[in-house]
């Protein structure tokens, strides 16, 4: 009575042990005594006999590899970056991806990853990892990286460098060449704008100066006289009490 209990719970234990769950996302296959089964198992409930088999499973979403590296420089500097590799990896490809690199691929995208870098950022200044250059960097890394990864399954989306840190000295050199950069540009508005004020200066006073030579040219002496009789004209009429004083060759009103 005993062993039969012993033997129910052994087989219980078999039953309940030989189901795995292959979740959206993942792909698995079967390895029965260290064989892998050529079907691929999409998501679902799959049932094993766990004495010799047993199911292997991967994720096939795009899965985000981070990195801390020291890159090298053109000039022979050490560059600190934190690296995000986005991968993926084609489920069909399972069973030939397992048989090449194992299940600890990810370690080997990122010994590829520090070959492909080497290489890429060793064509480059430690300056340019820190500009508009770093998208050529990025995408140059990436090229590398299919290229060694040729017909793998492993898909490499994108290479993303989060961060760079240069070294303290060029960092500061950089920091120093900006500031000296934006104050030759301020310094250079400054100029125009005091340009374009004397050129205006310039402007209004020969605007000015034209102004007063029409004037003096149409000014005859026969407008001059005229110009006086209308001002005692308006003098005339005004019921001030007034004083005029000429120098006797201009017109005089006499009460």
């Amino acid at each position: 009575m005993k062993t039969k209990s012993v033997l129910s719970l052994f087989l219980a234990f078999i039953l309940f042990s030989a189901c795995s769950v292959v979740r959206p996302g993942e792909v698995g296959v079967k390895q029965r005594l260290g064989k892998l089964n050529e079907k691929t198992i999409d998501e679902g409930m799959v049932f094993y006999f766990p004495l010799t088999t047993k199911v292997v499973k991967a994720s096939t979403q795009t899965n985000n590899l981070k990195l801390f590296l020291n890159l090298p420089s053109k000039e022979g500097l050490s560059v600190k970056s934190e690296i995000s590799v986005l991968y993926r990896i084609i489920p069909d490809s399972i069973q030939s991806i397992l048989r090449t690199y194992g299940q600890d691929y990810e370690a080997i995208i990122g010994s590829i990853f520090r070959s492909a870098s080497s290489d890429v950022c060793a064509q480059y200044y430690a300056k340019d990892m820190h500009s508009g250059m770093r998208a050529s960097i990025e995408k140059s890394i990436k090229v590398k990286m299919v290229e060694l990864l040729d017909s793998s399954g492993i898909v490499i989306e994108s290479i993303l460098m989060k961060s760079i840190q240069l070294p303290d000295g060029l960092a500061r050199a950089i920091e120093l060449k900006l500031e000296a950069e934006q104050d030759a540009m301020r310094m250079e508005f400054v100029l125009k704008q005091e340009k374009l004020e004397a050129e205006r200066k310039i402007i209004e006073a020969e605007g000015t100066r034209d102004a007063q030579k029409i004037v003096a040219e149409g000014l005859t002496e026969e407008i001059l006289k005229l110009k006086s009789i209308e001002a005692f004209v308006e003098l005339s009429q005004s019921e001030n009490a007034k004083v005029i004083i000429t120098d006797g060759t201009t017109p005089m009103l006499v009460d």
